[in-house]
């Protein structure tokens, strides 16, 4: 892994914003961030004054943007509110142990499956997903009867990594292996393309964290998530 890529990994939403990904946000020099339909997430290009206020300027009144950060703590920065989430683990699939990808019954998910994958999502939860999240990357899923029971998808992309996100099934058919079937068929196509999977889980999701790591995924490092809005007014 080059130097390059490295500093890529340790600041995913700031890389992935200003290269593959900069169809999908807006921003400056100092900040940068997804279209809210697409994603919450926003980046600074140092965690300067400046560059807060620029994220401020970035935010309408209600919105809240996450970012990741090294440190637990923030400094209070004038006129924005910050709350921390949680730890997360940046999680890599380890080379040469992916298992066969398991494709029958899996299908593309588009433009004409946006209802359904909300519905999916606000039931089980696997993250932020907004009507244009889809956009990110590639999407697929499971039906049963025509009912959207299982999906995953690509999240943020930088030079030579792309991360598998949105893993979720529906609770009605978990336990039987939709989740790891799911992200094997992401993790072949994006090896097929040369590329190597990431992927981002809370520290307290344990039993998502059991499943990555007996897919071949291991921690490479942690940050802190945190989420910044104006101040309430008082």
């Amino acid at each position: 892994m080059n130097d390059s890529i490295q500093t890529d990994l340790d600041r995913p939403i700031w890389a992935a914003l200003n290269t593959n990904q900069a169809y999908v946000g807006y921003g400056d020099a100092l900040v940068r961030r997804y279209h809210p339909d697409v994603a919450p997430f926003a980046a600074l290009a140092s965690e300067t004054p400046a560059a807060y206020q620029a994220l401020r300027q970035l935010l309408l009144p209600h919105e809240q943007a996450a970012l990741l950060q090294s440190a637990e703590s923030t400094d209070a920065i004038d006129g924005l509110q910050i709350t921390p989430v949680g730890v997360i683990h940046q999680m890599i699939a380890s080379h040469g142990e992916a298992t066969h990808a398991d494709n029958r019954e899996v299908i593309r998910l588009g433009n004409a499956d946006v209802k359904d994958m909300l519905d999916l999502t606000q039931k089980t939860k696997p993250g932020p997903f907004g009507k244009r999240t889809h956009e990110m990357g590639h999407y697929i899923g499971i039906r049963d009867h025509g009912r959207l029971i299982a999906m995953a998808g690509e999240r943020m992309h930088v030079a030579g990594y792309v991360e598998i996100s949105a893993v979720c099934v529906d609770d009605d058919y978990r336990g039987r292996g939709l989740a790891g079937r799911l992200m094997n068929v992401l993790r072949s196509e994006i090896e097929h393309r040369g590329e190597t999977p990431f992927l981002h889980v809370l520290s307290h999701n344990t039993s998502a964290i059991g499943l990555y790591e007996r897919l071949g995924f291991s921690l490479r490092r942690m940050f802190h998530l945190i989420r910044i809005g104006h101040t309430s007014p008082a």
